[in-house]
């Protein structure tokens, strides 16, 4: 399998070896296999790969499968009986695709793997995603600047740490990569993990769902901060998860003078 970063690359290389020219005959159907439409980043990450594969002059098939694991499989089954080009595909569970990606290897579909890793299986031709180790570590660089600027006299710091979907191959490397800069830290003393949960199989949020999120962040601050102490940080690698732990943290009086923000990434 190839690992490529841009959308373009992967039309060059494997999708077809025709001619970019957005004005040419119908080049044949692509289907285009998101996860769920719950997340503002799907809708706009379907709407911009199915712009942009028309403007090659694809037919393009967009479908969400509504973080529905059966749902998705059922989608890929069916688009693969209406003969496509090629399958990009966002998977929920990339560890629950092989029998249906060895059908389109064996109807020579081209099949890309979008963002999220697809495991279990040879017959994937590309891979697409983003530096997540990368991006971790700049989630935890802003992490650790703000907690300097906001909570300049407080040593350790208080850090709650979530982590996205475990079974998603993105959220390790997301984890992975924060915590190259916050383990130092808390080793030194200057970060306190007050809950003592740490690692994907504590912090993991099956399906980067808000709700869990915030679940487990009431758990976080009924058994940890009782006592009068403060939240100061919480590492959340994904916007959604963010929004339900700060809902978590508003119901129980921060946000105020008396007791600030703290820093969510």
């Amino acid at each position: 399998m190839k690992i490529i970063k841009t959308l373009a690359a992967v039309a060059a290389l494997g999708i077809a070896a025709m001619s970019y020219s957005a004005h040419a005959a119908d080049k044949g159907l692509i289907g285009v296999l998101m996860p769920t439409k719950t997340s503002q980043r799907w809708i706009n990450d379907g709407d911009a790969v199915k712009s942009q594969l028309e403007k090659l002059g694809y037919t393009v098939d967009l479908q969400y499968a509504q973080d529905d694991i059966p749902n998705q499989l059922s989608q890929l089954e069916n688009e693969i009986t209406k003969g496509p080009k090629a399958l990009i595909i966002a998977s929920i569970d990339g560890t629950t695709m092989a029998d249906a990606l060895q059908k389109a290897n064996d109807a020579g579909v081209v099949v890309v793997a979008y963002d999220r890793l697809i495991k279990k299986t040879p017959n994937v031709d590309y891979y697409t995603t983003f530096d997540n180790f990368g991006v971790g570590v700049i989630q935890a660089n802003s992490l650790v600047k703000g907690l300097k600027e906001r909570f300049p006299n407080t040593k350790p710091w208080n850090v709650e740490l979530f982590g996205g979907s475990p079974d998603d191959n993105n959220a390790f490397f997301f984890y992975n990569g924060a915590m190259s800069v916050l383990q130092p830290l808390i080793d030194d003393g200057s970060i306190k993990i007050k809950s003592g949960q740490m690692g994907m199989d504590k912090v993991g949020t099956l399906r980067w769902l808000a709700a869990t999120a915030q679940a487990r962040m009431d758990n976080l601050l009924s058994a940890n901060y009782s006592d009068g102490s403060r939240v100061d940080g919480v590492l959340s690698p994904y916007d959604g998860l963010s929004r339900g732990i700060t809902a978590s943290l508003r119901a129980v009086g921060y946000g105020t003078d008396a007791q600030p923000w703290p820093i969510v990434t």
